[in-house]
């Protein structure tokens, strides 16, 4: 017995090629599920001037205060650091908050880019369309409708770092020294303002390098900033923007002429300005738009369109069974005898 291959490689490329014809159709209907999310009138954040920064760290230790989070000791400053000084080198699951530096050739100007120096403050930038609250499947992760702040809810998170692997910043970050491993973030001293206070790191900076304040407010000095050539007499606000603290006077930098987090990955409420390249600072240069609007949107096209491969493979599965049948001469047909000599 034989069956007609070409007949059922006939059939079976013409199913195929009309698969692949819808298929194509469904690519053109891959379009966002969602425009970009925008941040509520009243939210609030961070504005970080890295040409403000000192390094003193003040915001790290008062960020452990605030959180009570234990010091971090690495391995390589064990030596003389017993555990009195908290001189940890990254985010991690006990540590909020972290400054980094930039260092090029001689070192020589600060917030210049070549033979220069800069610092960089590194914590969880509350997106306005955040990834990990989009891939988070349990709910822990959430965001406030007002105030925009991304929080964990430790009693709900499972542990199962989805939220790591979906922040385009790399900042959620778990906790194993505990029994039971937990995401931990900065939730932008959310107790604190429930008391009528501001973030701790914005609270003890010196110079207002870390400014907190009504999120469009915030964006407004920063263009007032970098809009204003180098050298230029300004007051920088210190603690919250429109508070009662005397200001920091001084003089603007040579700033480059963008805000970051103004519309990078969707928008975030920590916004930055510096003199030197985000991308140098680790700030990584990203799409203007959401990747959780993305995601979503290909999620759900996805499952919109999900019959039609299910179609398509019943329909080849259905060609292959009619001409098996039909090369055996039917379902009820008599199987070939062999013959036998006698």
């Amino acid at each position: 017995m034989s069956i007609d291959r070409r007949a059922f490689l006939t059939k079976s490329f013409g199913g195929f090629a009309a698969g692949a014809t819808l298929a194509a159709g469904e690519a053109q209907a891959l379009t966002l599920a969602r425009p970009d999310k925008v941040a509520s009138p009243d939210a609030v954040g961070i504005l970080y001037d890295s040409t403000l920064c000192v390094g003193c760290k003040a915001c790290v230790a008062a960020c452990k205060a605030a959180n009570g989070a234990p010091a971090v000791v690495p391995a390589t400053l064990a030596d003389w650091n017993q555990g009195e000084w908290d001189s940890a080198e990254d985010l991690d699951g006990r540590t909020l908050n972290v400054i980094k530096a930039y260092v090029n050739g001689t070192r020589e100007v600060k917030d210049r880019e070549t033979d220069g120096f800069a610092f960089v403050k590194r914590h969880c930038l509350h997106c306005i369309d955040p990834s990990c609250v989009s891939v988070c499947p349990v709910s822990a992760m959430q965001k406030h409708p007002v105030s925009g702040i991304v929080t964990n809810d430790k009693d709900a998170c499972m542990g199962c770092r989805y939220c790591s692997y979906a922040c385009p910043f790399g900042v959620p970050q778990f906790d194993l020294t505990q029994a039971y491993g937990r995401i931990n973030k900065c939730e932008m001293c959310g107790h604190l303002q429930a008391k009528g206070g501001i973030p701790a790191c914005c609270d003890v900076c010196p110079t207002g390098a870390s400014l907190f304040g009504k999120l469009t407010d915030l964006q407004k000095e920063a263009e007032t900033r970098i809009s204003l050539p180098a050298g230029t007499p300004h007051d920088f606000p210190r603690g919250r923007l429109g508070g009662d603290r005397p200001a920091n006077p001084g003089q603007t930098a040579n700033y480059l002429k963008k805000v970051y987090g103004e519309k990078d990955a969707g928008g975030t409420q920590l916004r930055y300005i510096a003199g030197v390249p985000f991308d140098k600072l680790g700030l990584p240069n990203l799409p203007n738009h959401s990747f959780a609007a993305t995601a979503e949107g290909i999620q759900h096209t996805i499952y919109k369109w999900f019959a039609a491969p299910v179609v398509l493979f019943a329909g080849l599965l259905a060609l292959t069974y009619r001409s098996t049948r039909k090369g055996n001469g039917g379902a009820g047909g008599d199987a070939p005898h062999s013959s036998e000599k006698s």
